[in-house]
């Protein structure tokens, strides 16, 4: 294998966003790998996902770049997840900030230190639908009309990634990612803890919806799979399984003896959002869960083809039932634990 001895993977490698569920399964992995790991965080990310990793820590935040260029000297590659991930703010500045300016912060930093592989953690949001079958790489995005202002800013993030590679020569890979699942999912997620919910009997109901998901360590492990095999300038579909809501809480409900959630029908809860929505605005409240985009983009996406991924990354996900259970063996252990 002539690609492991690449000089860059003995230099120290910078994860940044490693507080939050995929930056962590990405530091967690290099230092499995034995790699020199440095991580950016800011001074009140939580550091629970790393407690125990052998990991530099630097402080700082992408939108200051004299902190990412102290993180980023020396290094060889950088991952790249920081996200604002908060889709539901009524003012879209801070998304558009954290999510597009912090990137290109990092991408002029990377340029300028001369670091030769950056892989950019990047969303299914950015890719196109196609009304015909499963979507590739190569679907454009055509949903402009329907997208939330999260994800127009996760898709001009990616936009600015590619065309730093095609106009200024920055080694970046892009992952498209589905939604994750599995377990160290700290903060948690919010459809990892609907996820524990359902299945504990907390939740008796859930939108009958359809999702592509993928285990967050097969996430993770993508992403180290780009830094050796990922071409420059592509991005890559990290899906998995393209599952219903009903057959996924129905495998998370048997492993505790507990009755699958009632399905709510779409339209009725689109129905449920408009009112709710209109409630909100009335009393002044700005940012809310219940929306009818959350609606929307529950089942927006449809199936999702990783063949690119599988042929040229070399990435084999484990089946979507194993990630439930080992996802659910987590938050059961760490309820425990955090309930004491």
């Amino acid at each position: 294998m002539t690609e492991i001895t690449q000089g860059f993977l003995k230099k120290p490698v910078l994860v940044t966003g490693a507080s939050g569920f995929v930056g962590s399964h990405i530091a967690r992995q290099l230092v499995a790998q034995g790699r020199e790991v440095r991580v950016l965080l800011r001074k009140t990310s939580s550091t629970k996902a790393l407690q125990d990793l052998p990991v530099e820590i630097h402080y700082g935040d992408v939108l200051e770049p004299a902190t990412i260029r102290a993180a980023m000297a020396g290094c060889g590659s950088v991952f790249y997840s920081v996200v604002d991930p908060r889709f539901w703010l009524t003012d879209p500045t801070p998304i558009f900030r954290n999510n597009v300016e912090g990137l290109v912060n990092a991408m002029d930093v990377a340029l300028e230190l001369g670091i030769e592989r950056f892989i950019f953690t990047s969303s299914m949001g950015t890719l196109g639908f196609n009304p015909d079958g499963p979507v590739t790489e190569k679907f454009e995005f055509n949903w402009h009309d329907k997208a939330s202002p999260y994800i127009l800013a996760r898709l001009e993030a990616e936009n600015q990634m590619l065309a730093y590679c095609r106009e200024k020569g920055l080694p970046g890979v892009a992952l498209c990612i589905a939604n994750t699942y599995g377990p160290q999912d700290y903060q948690p997620t919010p459809h990892g803890h609907a996820l524990w919910e359902v299945a504990s009997g907390k939740m008796g109901a859930t939108l009958n919806a359809s999702q592509p998901t993928v285990d967050i360590r097969d996430a993770a492990q993508a992403a180290l799979k780009a830094e050796t095999h990922g071409k420059v300038g592509e991005r890559y579909i990290i899906a998995n399984e393209y599952i219903s809501n009903q057959e996924f809480y129905k495998i998370a409900t048997e492993a505790y003896g507990n009755k699958p959630p009632k399905l709510i029908p779409l339209r009725l809860a689109y129905g449920i959002a408009w009112v709710a929505e209109r409630i909100f605005k009335l009393l002044g409240r700005k940012d809310y869960l219940v929306s009818t985009t959350a609606v929307y983009l529950s089942d927006a996406f449809k199936e999702m083809d990783s063949s690119k991924a599988r042929r040229e990354l070399h990435w084999s996900p484990r089946p979507v039932a194993e990630t439930i259970r080992d996802a659910l063996a987590w938050y059961e252990q760490n309820e425990n634990h955090s309930s004491h």
